[in-house]
């Protein structure tokens, strides 16, 4: 294992999933009272240095092999003779048709198998004291990954995002790091349509402070019960160093360049370190979202330093709209009945495959606007993130399936498992 020699190494030992990457090994009691005024120093310093997190585009420079080589997880193998590529890559739509193929007609009589995908970086310099992870928003199926030989873990569904903190598994600049990738989509049939076989999907690295917005715990929810007043609200979490420097957090909700409401919510804190907000916004005179004209907000939470040192920031965009149905009048969105002239998507691009390319899938929505549809039910599967992102974007209401089996299989190797 490598590490490098940071005030985060020298703290806290590899977390594991869910763990806080700033929980401290047990010392002994007199070790922390002698010393703790010293690390309180240095963090403090290091939060004065601190800027918001970086993400870097993750496609370009990879490495790939259609076939099963078990030495290639190793960060000195050689993949020289492997060829250059750029995620998101589908290698079963650069086959041949098979007339018997393991994955049938319906699955595109095109052949799965087993590759490897190997990339080699070097962290920005600015990374240090940070911590690092990388996101795959899709790999079908099955993948497994490393860094610098170390196995980060495995991901059978082949259409969930999922990310690895890999901070701890890096060299620092300028030592080249090795991530490698296998992606096992052997097991025919899996589906009943074309699933591709790759990494499909983009992937990102990103790069945040010690202190910062957990994952996926930013949630809003926006609803409107009149014409005049919305009702937004904002739940987030952030991992806290117990120390008694204050942390502020600073909401606002932002129209266009215009900033139309803001707030300071008071942050709870938990056994954990865990710091939680939870936040009401009234908006008045506020633009509704629907499916003719799909205005959207932004939301901007920023994790701040008592001298108002910027930590951490996310944004995310939103729409206010409420919805119902009603057993006799069926369906209604901001209290307007309201037909859903919907279709069933699957999440390839016809000729083009699986790999995600948001142009084509705008191309795609565009169509089915032209067409008079409003609804979209992503079958069976979650689609790529951008896609839902365009969706919201260009008013169409969402039902995003998880998959269409819960217990039974409707195929020898049912991807729902």
């Amino acid at each position: 294992m490598v590490r490098n020699s940071t005030l985060a190494q020298r703290l806290t030992s590899p977390p594991t999933e869910g763990q806080s990457v700033l929980q401290l090994k047990k010392f002994p009691r007199g070790w922390v009272t002698k010393t703790a005024t010293f690390f309180v120093f240095l963090l403090i310093t290091y939060i004065t240095n601190a800027q918001p997190r970086q993400i870097i585009d993750f496609n370009k420079g990879w490495k790939f092999y259609l076939g099963d080589d078990s030495l290639a997880r190793f960060a000195n193998y050689d993949d020289n003779k492997w060829r250059k590529l750029s995620v998101p890559h589908d290698w079963s739509i650069e086959s041949d048709f098979i007339k018997n193929a393991p994955a049938t007609p319906e699955g595109g009589s095109l052949p799965g198998g087993i590759g490897w995908y190997r990339k080699e970086f070097i962290l920005p310099a600015t990374t240090k004291d940070k911590v690092v992870s990388i996101e795959f928003d899709g790999v079908y199926q099955n993948s497994e990954v490393w860094i610098n030989g170390n196995y980060l873990g495995r991901r059978p569904n082949g259409y969930i995002n999922f990310s690895y903190q890999i901070t701890h598994y890096l060299k620092p600049s300028p030592q080249k790091n090795i991530i490698s990738v296998k992606v096992d989509n052997s097991q025919q049939p899996n589906s009943r349509w074309y699933s591709g076989s790759g990494i499909y999907r983009n992937v990102k690295l990103v790069i945040t402070n010690l202190l910062h917005f957990v994952k996926q715990t930013v949630f809003i929810s926006a609803s409107s019960k009149d014409e005049k007043v919305a009702t937004v609200k904002v739940n987030a979490s952030f991992f806290k160093w117990d120390i008694r420097e204050k942390l502020k957090v600073n909401l606002a909700i932002i129209e266009g360049e215009k900033i139309v409401q803001q707030s300071h919510p008071q942050v709870i804190y938990d056994e954990k370190f865990m710091g939680k907000i939870k936040e009401d916004f009234i908006v008045e005179s506020f633009r509704k979202w629907d499916t003719d004209n799909p205005y959207l907000y932004k939301l901007k939470i920023s994790l701040l330093t008592s001298n108002n040192f910027i930590i951490d920031e996310v944004s995310i965009p939103f729409g206010i709209r409420s919805f119902h149905f009603d057993k006799d009048k069926g369906f209604f969105l901001n209290d307007k009945p309201l037909k859903l002239q919907g279709v069933c998507m699957h999440h390839d691009l016809g000729a083009l495959g699986a790999a995600f390319n948001k142009e084509a899938a705008r191309r795609q929505l565009k169509i089915l606007k032209e067409m008079g549809t409003n609804a979209i039910r992503f079958s069976h599967n979650p689609p790529a993130t951008e896609m839902l992102d365009l969706c919201d974007e260009m008013g169409f209401l969402v039902i995003d399936e998880a998959f269409d089996m819960w217990r039974k299989k409707k195929n020898k190797y049912d991807y729902h498992k």
